[in-house]
């Protein structure tokens, strides 16, 4: 038997072993643009490291990627978020890409652009952790694959923002919550959100910033355009539902103040 076959004996069941760890793999509707054989392979790999037991049901469904609920470590419930290789409209990412340090020397093909662009949110997200933001704790990332931390109750997802009605009460709580995180965001983690709305934050009981993928450090050309954007995004939304905000109020959050920590290296983290 040539080696070249032998490899592909050796990764058919490797692919195959995976497939029976899938929980309820039947009633996933499995497609072929999300679980490609590379993908397969690395959820393979994240589950032979202890990070996966079993997939569970899909979550939701993005332009880009799809998120499964997981068990993790421990049985823990996690979310599997998966970016799409063979669908998403990648060329939109490298605007995103090009101006961010962090990922300067990424190639122009699809892969790795979606590779990196994966990177890039668990690197983000991390970053926006360790300053103090509520985001889900990303675990692990393997190419196009992240385990993040399952926000919500049991295997129901919290809702989007969008979703529910706040009090006025609450609704002003979570207005000026997420006024400082875009402050903070900018001065501690010197990165700006680029894709701040009602549709990127969950709100099991109070904010949980998502999706910071497209999130760019503050020496990229477009991060004052990004944040301006984001600021109204959040003006609009809390203005037309509940008739609170105003972009001073935001704007005057980014002002640097005395007691804040030192902002890490645009380019760094």
């Amino acid at each position: 038997m040539r080696r070249s076959d032998k490899r592909e004996q050796e990764l058919d069941s490797r692919i195959d072993l995976f497939r029976k760890r899938l929980k309820d793999s039947d009633d996933l509707k499995v497609k072929d643009d999300v679980f490609d054989t590379r993908t397969l392979m690395n959820l393979y790999y994240l589950a032979k490291k202890g990070y996966l037991q079993a997939l569970g049901g899909p979550v939701s469904t993005g332009k880009e990627a799809n998120i499964f609920s997981a068990l993790g470590k421990g049985g823990d419930l996690v979310a599997l978020k998966i970016y799409r290789v063979a669908t998403t409209e990648f060329r939109s990412m490298q605007d995103y890409l090009r101006g961010d340090p962090r990922f300067g020397n990424t190639k122009g093909d699809r892969r790795s652009l979606i590779n990196a662009w994966t990177r890039k949110e668990y690197r983000n997200l991390l970053r926006a952790e360790e300053a103090g933001i509520r985001v889900p704790h990303p675990f692990v990332v393997r190419e196009n694959i992240i385990v993040l931390e399952f926000i919500g109750q049991e295997d129901q997802p919290a809702p989007l923002l969008r979703d529910v009605q706040l009090d006025s009460e609450e609704a002003r709580r979570a207005f000026e919550w997420l006024a400082d995180a875009i402050a903070t965001l900018y001065r501690r983690a010197a990165l700006v959100h680029a894709d701040l709305s009602e549709f990127n934050v969950l709100y099991p009981g109070h904010p949980v910033i998502i999706d910071m993928a497209q999130s760019v450090t503050l020496d990229h050309p477009m991060a004052r355009s990004f944040l301006r954007r984001d600021v109204s995004n959040l003006v609009r939304f809390f203005q037309s539902r509940y008739g609170i905000g105003s972009i001073e109020e935001v704007m005057a959050r980014l002002k640097p103040q005395a007691k804040d920590e030192e902002a890490p290296a645009n380019g760094q983290g």
